[in-house]
């Protein structure tokens, strides 16, 4: 059951972060959080996770590398909430419902969360980078 549970675990992670990568949200991250928890059960996997770690990091970087990025990060976060919460109460809207809903606020919560991750990853590694400066 444990070994069924970090596949279908891993698999949704690896789903949702290729999803991520051409929708707006942390797609690399996901993408490495799916292959980290695969390669636990498949040890072939493991060639593939620090390629995508390395690239996983710099997308990390790059998103919160200036004030301008992080808003409008933070703002298409927002934004999926604001939407998932219209999907779910306006009955006339395409596919309208909370399943769709809840969806977009867990698509924007997600995001936003991966985002203060970065931030706070980056900043931990700047900080670093100095005091040894």
């Amino acid at each position: 059951m444990k070994r069924v549970g970090v596949v279908v675990l891993g698999t949704v992670l690896l789903l949702v972060g290729i999803a991520l990568l051409v929708l707006p949200g942390p797609g690399l991250l996901l993408v490495l959080a799916g292959l980290v928890t695969l390669a636990s059960e498949f040890p072939k996997l493991e060639r593939y996770v620090d390629p995508v770690r390395d690239r996983a990091m710099k997308a990390a970087e790059d998103s919160v590398s200036t004030p301008l990025r992080i808003a409008f990060s933070v703002a298409a976060g927002l934004g999926l909430i604001a939407a998932g919460v219209v999907w779910g109460v306006v009955e006339w809207m395409p596919l309208a419902g909370w399943s769709t809903g809840t969806s977009l606020i867990l698509s924007g919560l997600v995001l936003l969360g991966l985002l203060g991750w970065s931030y706070r990853k980056v900043r931990a590694r700047r900080g670093t980078a100095r005091s040894r400066g």
